[in-house]
């Protein structure tokens, strides 16, 4: 396949680089002439002058880019893909982007008969490198199972999520996610440490308890996702205890704890509604009110990787009706 590629930085460079090794004659543009040369060393890279260069006889455009207007220049601007690319061909944004943006350039690029698919990646340098991205694709469907071989090669966990921008609103709130997590994890490492606990015992006992991370595949199947939110040994009450037992530590100590005051605000008022017996993954069900959502998947559409915890986890009591 004839592919052009926008964009050498530090993803871009190890992307164009893998398509080329799959086979791929590859035709790579950056506005940085010292990239465009670095990469196009590559047995299988041209060294493209524009993007009018790169994608005038391609089959398929894709894009690595900084920032949402970096995409939009290139795509809808003058001489970009818009104008540029062949009827029948298709576009792939793999930069992380603004929704808003996919969504208003899919329709431009459409009316000249190109196909558009964002396509946002996680696994940073080392990933790109290796083609061992997650690739988290919205658009047409019939398009993603046809750029599936090209997309292999950059990456060995491919998520098709939806129509146009989804794969855009998955990303973005997989990074803040793992940013929460990090301040979160901030916030109890520095408590602890601060307290007179050695930072190696902290982060080896979290990291194997229920202080971890891995709730969304762990816990909230069995919980959240099926709102069984049963009384359960550890409680809500019980968790409030803790919380408040926390902040009064990192009172003493001097660390301050947004984060789990936050928490706490929150374990209050589902004390105040009389719920504290219920399990802890209820907590949630304040931010779903605030945003007027409800967590929830019917049992025989849980992703694979819930159903196998699942059968390892022990039977649920039967499933608790309401929030």
């Amino acid at each position: 396949m004839k592919i052009g590629f926008i964009g050498l930085g530090r993803m871009g460079s190890h992307m164009a680089r893998n398509l080329a090794a799959a086979g791929h004659e590859v035709a790579a543009f950056d506005v940085l002439p010292e990239a465009v040369s670095r990469v196009a060393e590559t047995p299988g890279i041209r060294a493209a002058t524009s993007v009018t260069d790169a994608a005038r006889d391609a089959d398929l455009v894709c894009s690595s880019l900084p920032a949402p207007d970096s995409v939009e220049e290139i795509a809808a601007g003058e001489g970009g893909l818009a104008e540029s690319m062949r009827s029948g061909a298709v576009y792939i944004d793999l930069s992380t982007n603004a929704p808003s943006v996919v969504r208003r350039l899919q329709p431009i690029l459409a009316e000249k008969g190109i196909t558009m698919l964002d396509a946002p990646v996680a696994g940073g340098t080392g990933g790109a490198e290796k083609a061992k991205l997650s690739i988290m694709v919205g658009g047409d469907e019939a398009t993603y199972e046809q750029m599936k071989p090209v997309l292999s090669a950059l990456g060995n966990k491919l998520f098709y999520c939806g129509d146009i921008g989804a794969g855009s609103v998955v990303k973005l709130c997989n990074n803040i996610a793992a940013q929460g997590y990090n301040l979160v994890l901030g916030e109890v490492l520095t408590m602890g440490v601060k307290a007179g606990v050695d930072l190696k015992t902290l982060a080896t006992v979290i990291g194997s308890s229920t202080g971890t991370v891995q709730r969304l595949v762990n816990a909230y199947p069995n919980g959240l996702f099926r709102r069984a939110f049963l009384p359960a040994p550890f409680s809500i009450s019980l968790s409030a205890k803790d919380t408040r037992l926390a902040l009064e530590l990192a009172s003493e100590v001097g660390v301050p704890m947004q984060t789990g005051e936050a928490v706490r605000r929150d374990q209050l008022v589902l004390l105040e509604r009389n719920l504290g017996e219920l399990s802890t993954d209820a907590l949630v069900q304040i931010q779903e009110d605030r945003a007027g959502v409800v967590l929830e998947i019917d049992e025989a559409d849980l992703p694979l990787q819930f159903m196998q915890f699942q059968a390892q986890a022990p039977a649920l009591a039967p499933k608790r009706e309401g929030k």
